[in-house]
């Protein structure tokens, strides 16, 4: 059974989209560091971290019910998007750049027997690029500027299919806003196809960053009616995916959106082996203090000794307090044989 996690990060806020009955996120307006990000995607997944995350908007979660699916979608250009008041929105502090490798990774070694989704988006030199292993059913995703140009050209793309109103399908800003939303559609049709995806059992996990928004403002500006019709769009396509997943993955899926207006560093990404354990932060490459099973070996180690010390202490007593003549069968046998002497 697949439950799913969709997580979208939008300028200085937080908010969940949906997210099964099980995932209980608290009503308030703790903030949220960004940096802290890819550690609630993986406590709502169910995984370990190496901190504890010291945030009370993230209730405690069943031992036995994990999401199937987390998708994680990050919009640039913005402080916040018109949601509907009913969902849970958390300030985001701290803005910084960051990735899910980190639970792409941890995926893939807990369910390196299986085939997990694993789909990360995001801009780079070629405006998008897709990593990690994505199952065969992405292989065909237009992920490149010019990919996705071609596939706006043809049929039932959103070109045809969205009121574009003031938005132009010749301005280069345009036409990347536009590729993107193409992206979450063209995710959608894929998963709704392939429904198979939600029956595997490793989670799935989606991480989509958008940076169509910014290009649009940074072309008219905030006050532009490109940049009104471009909100709304990209809103509408926003809830929609998140619908899409709900319904693929049975509702046992956590949708997110973060708003991020600009991140307060770039984000350079190395790419490295799923195996490699080296502790980046350290100058001098130190391990951590604590890895993840050291709660559990703790727990062994201390209960096995309580455990052989209690036996110690049973097995002595009853040693000392023992009558030779009566409770021994060497001293039993002993002395009836010098009764019969």
């Amino acid at each position: 059974m697949i439950r799913i996690y969709i997580i979208s990060v939008l300028g200085d806020s937080l908010t969940v989209l949906r997210s099964p009955p099980y995932v209980t996120f608290q009503d308030g307006q703790w903030p949220i560091s960004g940096e802290k990000v890819p550690d609630l995607v993986a406590l709502t997944m169910g995984f370990s971290i190496r901190e504890d995350l010291d945030w009370p908007g993230l209730a405690a979660g069943s031992l036995f019910q994990r999401p199937r699916a987390n998708a994680l979608i990050v919009v640039r250009g913005l402080d916040t998007l018109d949601f509907p008041k009913n969902i849970s929105s958390y300030p985001l502090e701290n803005p910084v750049p960051f990735t899910l490798d980190s639970v792409a990774n941890t995926v893939h070694t807990l369910f390196a027997d299986s085939t997990p989704v694993v789909l990360q988006l995001a801009p780079s030199e070629e405006r998008l690029y897709m990593m990690g292993m994505a199952n065969t059913v992405f292989e065909d995703l237009p992920v490149t500027l010019q990919q996705i140009r071609g596939r706006l050209s043809q049929d039932g793309s959103v070109l045809t299919s969205l009121p574009l109103i003031s938005l132009s399908r010749n301005n280069e800003a345009d036409l990347l806003f536009l590729s993107e939303v193409q992206v979450l559609y063209d995710i959608s049709a894929l998963l709704q196809k392939h429904k198979h995806l939600a029956k595997d059992p490793a989670p799935d996990l989606y991480s989509l960053e958008l940076a169509g928004l910014e290009e649009i403002v940074r072309r008219y500006g905030t006050d532009s009616p490109q940049f009104a019709d471009a909100t709304r769009i990209l809103t509408s396509a926003l809830q929609k995916f998140a619908d899409d997943v709900a319904n693929v993955y049975a509702n046992n899926a956590v949708v997110e959106v973060v708003t991020v207006k600009t991140f307060e560093a770039p984000l350079t990404r190395k790419s490295r082996s799923i195996l490699q354990t080296t502790n980046e932060g350290s100058l001098y490459n130190l391990a951590y203090k604590y890895d993840y099973d050291y709660a559990v070996v703790f727990n062994i180690v201390l209960w096995l000794m309580i455990v052989l010390a209690l036996a110690v202490i049973v097995i002595s007593y009853n040693l000392w307090n023992m009558d030779p003549g009566y409770d021994s069968i060497i001293y039993r046998m002993t002395n009836q044989k010098i009764r019969l002497d």
